[in-house]
């Protein structure tokens, strides 16, 4: 696993090559599905954390940068809310700007729209949109296959915990090759 230029050697031990992955851990960010924002710190402190306190930015730099991305995000103003106060598609916009406040060079998302109601949906996946649109290298676990096949540049179908079918996402979505990918597709892409 490489990213910058750190890489883990995953034939090795992983207990020998712990500073090796607390480094890579600094170039990566996460957005949780559940949002994962602490509930006692305000919107603005929920993202100044992990500059102020792992990268020891100042927190004069770290709270610009912050609002920077709220305004990015569209929640400028919420800077002082708690989570509690927020639509789940505001906390995980929030948790959006928390990751990309650590200028990761990758950004990992797991399911970051299935913990929202419906009609929230959009407004999450708006952001993201806007991420793929700056060229941020992003991996993405998502059952939304229009903005799958909409947004990446390559696709995994997975069934089972085991890669079915990869490649660029535009061939998979047109004219994919296996059988249970088809399947899986032609199911989801139709509603």
């Amino acid at each position: 696993i490489t990213v910058g230029d750190i890489t883990i050697d995953t034939a090795r031990s992983l207990s020998q090559q712990k500073s090796l992955i607390r480094q890579l851990r600094q170039h990566v960010g996460f957005v949780f599905q559940n949002f994962n924002l602490f509930p006692h710190r305000t919107v603005l402190e929920n993202i100044i954390e992990g500059p102020v306190i792992v990268k020891g930015e100042p927190k004069e730099e770290a709270t610009a940068r912050a609002r920077e991305l709220l305004a990015k995000v569209g929640l400028a103003g919420k800077e002082t809310s708690y989570p509690r106060r927020l639509s789940g598609g505001q906390q995980q916009r929030v948790a959006i700007a928390r990751a990309l406040a650590m200028h990761p060079e990758v950004i990992l998302f797991d399911e970051p729209t299935s913990a929202l109601d419906p009609e929230l949906v959009g407004e999450v996946l708006n952001t993201i949109r806007q991420l793929a649109q700056e060229k941020r290298t992003m991996v993405i676990v998502t059952h939304e296959m229009s903005f799958a096949r909409d947004v990446a540049d390559r696709a995994i179908f997975m069934d089972q915990g085991r890669i079915v079918e990869q490649g660029a996402a535009k061939a998979l979505f047109a004219d994919p090759q296996q059988p249970r990918t088809r399947q899986f597709l032609e199911k989801f892409l139709l509603q």
